[in-house]
C-alpha cells in the first residue's frame, strides 16, 4: 500500500486558539491538494506550549460539540489529521493530548504519559499525566503516539511496538538547546538519533513532527521527518523553519525489513514481561 503523508512544522500564536486553528486548517487544504492521505501536526499545536496559567482558557473536548475541535473532526472527512491540543475531561483535568482523527470521526487520544520538569520544561506543574500506551487502527495499517517526552523513554515505543503498532506517530514541542559537534542543536541531534534506532531495531514507520518559532525567549528546532523500517530517511525538513513537505510511503517496507531483520518475531515479551514484573516488586538478584 502506498499512502502519503505531510508534515506540518509550523509556529502556534500562544494561547490563540482560533489563529491557530485557521493555521491548522490552512495547512490541511494545502495537503488535500497535493493528494495527502495523513497530515501530522506537532504537539500542542492549536495552542502553543508555554501555556502556564492560560491552560482552562485553551482547553477543548475532542467532541463535534467544541467549536474548536469541530473544525478539525470535518476537516478529517477527506483527510486524516493528527495533531496535539489541550484536552479538558469531565472533572476538569487537564492533559497534553494528540487527537489521531479520520472520516470525521475521533480514531484515538492520547495523553502524554510523562511530564518532564527538568532543564526548560514545567510540564507536570499544569497538567496530568496520561495513564497507556495503546496502539490503534486505522485505514493504513496500526499506530500508535508519543508526545514528545514519552519518545525518550524507550519502554513507550516498545511498548505500542508490541502492541501492534507498524506506526509510530512522535509530535513534538522540542526546544533546542546546546550545540553538538556538527553545529546542529545538540538535542536535534539526539533526538534524530533515537528515532532512527527505534525505526530500524523496531522495523516501524517513525512520523516526527516537531514546532518551530520562538515562546518565552525559547527557540524550537523543527527538523520533522519520516523514517522507514530499516531506520532510513524517507523525507526530512529544515530546522527553525516553518513549511509544509510530502512523502509518500510503500507499507511493503515493513515486510522487507522483517525479513532482513526478524527482531519482532523473535522477541521474547513474555520474558520481558516476567522480568519487568520481578523488578517492580523488587525481587532483584543478589
Amino acid at each position: 500500500m502506498k499512502i502519503k503523508i505531510a508534515l506540518a512544522q509550523f509556529t502556534p500564536s500562544l494561547g490563540d486558539v482560533n489563529a491557530n486553528l485557521k493555521t491548522i486548517l490552512d495547512f490541511i487544504a494545502q495537503a488535500q491538494a497535493q493528494h495527502v492521505d495523513l497530515i501530522v501536526l506537532p504537539e500542542l499545536a492549536l495552542t502553543g506550549y508555554y501555556l502556564k496559567d492560560l491552560v482552562p482558557n485553551v482547553a477543548v473536548s475532542p467532541t463535534m460539540a467544541d467549536p474548536a475541535f469541530a473544525p478539525m473532526l470535518e476537516a478529517s472527512r477527506n483527510i486524516d489529521i493528527a495533531f496535539g491540543f489541550v484536552e479538558q475531561d469531565a472533572r476538569y483535568r487537564y492533559y497534553i493530548s494528540a487527537a489521531y482523527l479520520s472520516q470525521g470521526r475521533v480514531v484515538h487520544i492520547h495523553r502524554k504519559v510523562y511530564l518532564p520538569t527538568y532543564r526548560l520544561f514545567d510540564d507536570a506543574r499544569f497538567f496530568a499525566p496520561g495513564t497507556s500506551f495503546r496502539a490503534f487502527n486505522t485505514r493504513f495499517g496500526r499506530m500508535g503516539i508519543l508526545i514528545c517526552e514519552d519518545a525518550w523513554h524507550i519502554s513507550s515505543p516498545y511498548v505500542l511496538w508490541q502492541d501492534g503498532a507498524d506506526f509510530l506517530i512522535d509530535i513534538s514541542a522540542s526546544p533546542g538547546y546546546g550545540i553538538s559537534t556538527n553545529d546542529l542543536v545538540a538535542n536535534a541531534t539526539t533526538v534524530t538519533g533515537f528515532l532512527k534506532t527505534y525505526a530500524e531495531m523496531l522495523t516501524t514507520f517513525v512520523i516526527f513532527s516537531n514546532r518551530t518559532g520562538m515562546e518565552d525567549g525559547i527557540a524550537f528546532w523543527g527538523g520533522s521527518c519520516v523514517l522507514g523500517p530499516d531506520g532510513k530517511t524517507l523525507a526530512t525538513m529544515s530546522q527553525f523553519e516553518q513549511a509544509l513537505t510530502c512523502v509518500e510511503i510503500d507499507t511493503d517496507a515493513l515486510r522487507r525489513a522483517r525479513i532482513s531483520l526478524p527482531i519482532l518475531r523473535d522477541e521474547e515479551s513474555e520474558l520481558v514481561r516476567h522480568e519487568l514484573g520481578r523488578v517492580a516488586k523488587r525481587e532483584l538478584d543478589k
